[in-house]
């Protein structure tokens, strides 16, 4: 039976981890992943060969380990929507998907994804929503929560959340992906999350009379 690692080791053990993927994010997107080594990573990092080997067996583990960590926004954790007004609870929340993927390098990470999704098919199952899962977790809480309040009626939370964020990143960010030099001012893009926060509340919002189900098949039969 293995030894439990000590609150030291395992500081050090998390330590020597982001200090490797920090080292490993720079190199691949300096050099790309065929001409990165490990070694190369070892060096930039500052460890030896073999403890990068103890955390990462192989390029391809490493270079998995880099994408999902990316995806991780610092405190989401503690990303709280107001409750009781649906349309300012998605506007928190687009904002803070728009901080999400304004961080330092992401465009140049998920280009580095698409580029590289042949060689790991795998990773684009796992990171099909690369960028946005602290923030979907939020905000697929937020809707179910409003669901239970009675402040919207969302019958499929996953295409309610994908409309919202695919409303943003469509104006937001994929063209900047495209367009290096592409840029919105703050007003503009305040503007974006707030129509996309209106356009769910229209959608989903209880304030909006909709017809309920059975009748929506009654009037479709009619017709």
């Amino acid at each position: 039976m293995p030894r439990e690692l000590s609150a030291y080791h395992r500081r050090m053990a998390a330590t020597n981890r982001a200090t490797i993927l920090e080292a490993a994010t720079e190199l691949f997107l300096e050099l790309g992943f065929d001409r990165t080594s490990l070694a190369q990573v070892a060096a930039r990092a500052g460890v030896s060969k073999a403890t990068l080997f103890k955390q990462f067996p192989t390029k391809a583990e490493l270079f998995t380990a880099m994408v999902l960590r990316a995806g991780e926004a610092h405190g989401s954790e503690s990303l709280q929507a107001p409750a009781g007004d649906f349309r300012s609870g998605l506007v928190v929340l687009g904002t803070a998907y728009v901080e999400l993927l304004s961080r330092p390098r992401m465009a140049e990470l998920i280009r580095a994804v698409i580029t590289e999704s042949s060689r790991f098919p795998e990773l684009r199952e796992q990171t099909f929503d690369f960028g946005t899962l602290p923030v979907l977790r939020a905000l697929r809480q937020f809707l179910e929560a409003a669901n239970e309040r009675g402040d919207a009626q969302v019958d499929d939370l996953d295409v309610a959340s994908a409309q919202f964020l695919g409303m943003i990143a469509t104006v937001v960010f994929w063209p900047r992906l495209v367009h290096g030099n592409w840029s919105l001012t703050d007003d503009e893009t305040s503007r974006t999350v707030d129509e996309a926060a209106r356009t769910i509340t229209a959608r989903y919002g209880t304030s909006i009379r909709r017809p309920a189900r059975g009748a929506d098949r009654v009037n479709e039969r009619a017709r």
